[in-house]
């Protein structure tokens, strides 16, 4: 956004300048008729192209910003998992144990 409004100005100065430039001239004929119709077509087609970019850019920014949210709750539900899947690793081996301990004392 500040690059367009940078542009924008820029093309702006350029086109006060190639007005200054015209030989025939004068404060006056900025506010002709004419004139007048030039400068508010320029700033209304400005202003449309802007509210094009600025709502592309924002629904981009927008959806970044969910997959960063998603991304973050698939974190949190991989780490819960994997906690999970210690907890039934070490309940697993607990229950071995105690199988083979049975299995040795019925065995003599």
């Amino acid at each position: 956004m500040k690059n367009l409004t940078f542009i924008g100005i820029i093309l702006l100065a350029l086109a006060f300048l190639l007005y200054y430039l015209m030989p025939e001239f004068s404060f006056i004929k900025l506010f002709e008729p004419i004139n007048l119709m030039g400068i508010l077509a320029g700033i209304g087609i400005g202003l449309i192209i802007g509210g094009l970019v600025g709502y592309v850019s924002k629904g981009s920014s927008i959806r970044k910003s969910n997959q960063r949210k998603d991304y973050i709750q698939l974190e949190k539900e991989k780490k819960a998992l994997e906690v999970q899947a210690a907890m039934l690793a070490n309940n697993q081996s607990v229950t071995n144990e105690d199988l083979q301990q049975k299995n040795m004392q019925n065995q003599p």
